[in-house]
């Protein structure tokens, strides 16, 4: 488990939206945005792997796990950094992907960091 996962556990991940807005809870303080960044590459078993199944067609398994991993991670890294600053919530949640080099990833998970209270 990494650092950012274990930071997360005492996060409650349902004040996390894609919304500008949390059903039920008043925003008290806007604490600015937090993000989340992990780059990532792919093995050279991996992507052996990963060859392989293309030959057989359908879901990547290996590409697709790969994905929700970085994803993930790059999500929890993003809910450290919002516990670090303060917050209890976190608002406008979007992630972004791009390709550094070839077989070298980054994914970005980021928001607004927020205070709330149930209203």
């Amino acid at each position: 488990m990494s650092d950012a996962s274990r930071t997360s556990l005492n996060f409650d991940h349902s004040l996390v939206t894609t919304a500008f807005e949390l059903a039920g809870y008043k925003i008290i303080r806007n604490l600015g945005v937090v993000r989340g960044i992990v780059v990532r590459s792919r093995s050279l078993f991996g992507t052996i792997g990963a060859s392989l199944q293309t030959l057989a067609g359908g879901d990547i398994t290996l590409f697709t796990d790969m994905c929700e991993k970085t994803r993930s991670d790059a999500f929890e890294r993003m809910i450290a950094h919002a516990i670090a600053i303060g917050a209890n919530g976190v608002i406008a949640v979007r992630y972004d992907a791009n390709e550094i080099m070839q077989g070298v990833a980054e994914v970005l998970a980021y928001g607004t960091a927020v205070v709330v209270e149930p209203l």
